[in-house]
């Protein structure tokens, strides 16, 4: 076995994808105030990634989040799942934040780490922008290898991942050195569910909390006033309507080619 590892995966609190959502009328951003949050489910296959990988090579599995005080409660909840230590990045300037200053935070907060591997899953159920990952590669100059459906790494003296990355019609093998940042898909593992010790033992693991001066994180270049994307206007979802049926007919694959063309399904 070479070098123990020193894992670090992103967790984030999310709404709950199953429960209604909605965007505030302030700012237009998600409305976290009013939901069932919970953890992000796709980082829960990050996790059990990162367990396996200390089970084969030993190590550190750190997870590090960046959401308001309240996320704590979503922190431990991912520690009841293995992991031995968490980082909380927490500024009420945080508030409203897009992509682009997540990555720049999270990448500042990485640079007090010490970590051979980030893990994260392919998207968050509440944006599905699947763009972290590439941003932080290019903060950190790390390389990224996305979409991995499987995920090794050698015990040579130069250590190198090696994933399956799941395209639409296969998948490409792809290789990395250490230090590297891969994101996984739901098709990687199977999340294990936290034993009655490991529930226990979250309560004590240590979670060490950052602001932003912490890091060296202006607060006027994040939240809603940095946010480098907005949305000018939405509304609610219209209320379903009424099905539409077609007798039994001649005419039925004409009607039907109709009906989708005026929708714009169909040229």
């Amino acid at each position: 076995m070479g070098k123990p590892l020193d894992i670090v995966v992103l967790v984030k609190q999310v709404p709950d994808s199953g429960a209604p959502r909605s965007l505030t009328a302030t700012n237009a951003t998600v409305d976290r105030e009013t939901a069932d949050l919970v953890v992000n489910e796709m980082d829960e296959y990050a996790i059990e990634e990162a367990l396996r990988l200390r089970k084969d090579h030993g190590g550190q599995i750190t997870l590090l989040t960046m959401g308001p005080e309240g996320a704590v409660s979503s922190i431990r909840k991912a520690l009841q799942l293995g992991a031995d230590a968490a980082v909380h990045v927490t500024d009420s300037a945080l508030s409203g934040s897009c992509a682009v200053k997540t990555s720049l935070v999270l990448a500042a907060a990485l640079r007090t780490l010490s970590w051979d591997i980030v893990l994260c899953g392919a998207a968050a159920t509440d944006g599905q922008l699947a763009v972290i990952p590439a941003m932080l590669s290019a903060r950190l100059a790390a390389p990224a290898l996305t979409s991995a459906r499987a995920l090794t790494i050698d015990d040579s003296d130069t250590p190198v991942a090696h994933v399956e990355r799941q395209t639409e019609t296969g998948y490409q093998k792809l290789r990395a050195a250490l230090p590297v940042i891969v994101s996984v898909t739901d098709t990687i593992n199977e999340p294990r569910y936290p034993t009655f010790r490991e529930i226990m033992a979250a309560k004590s693991k240590p979670i060490l909390t950052l602001s932003l001066s912490d890091i060296g994180i202006d607060p006027g270049d994040v939240g809603v006033a940095g946010a480098t994307s907005a949305v000018d206007d939405f509304s609610p979802r219209p209320p379903k309507g009424a099905g539409v049926i077609v007798p039994a007919g001649d005419q039925v694959g004409k009607q039907l080619v109709e009906f989708l063309a005026e929708r714009r399904l169909i040229n």
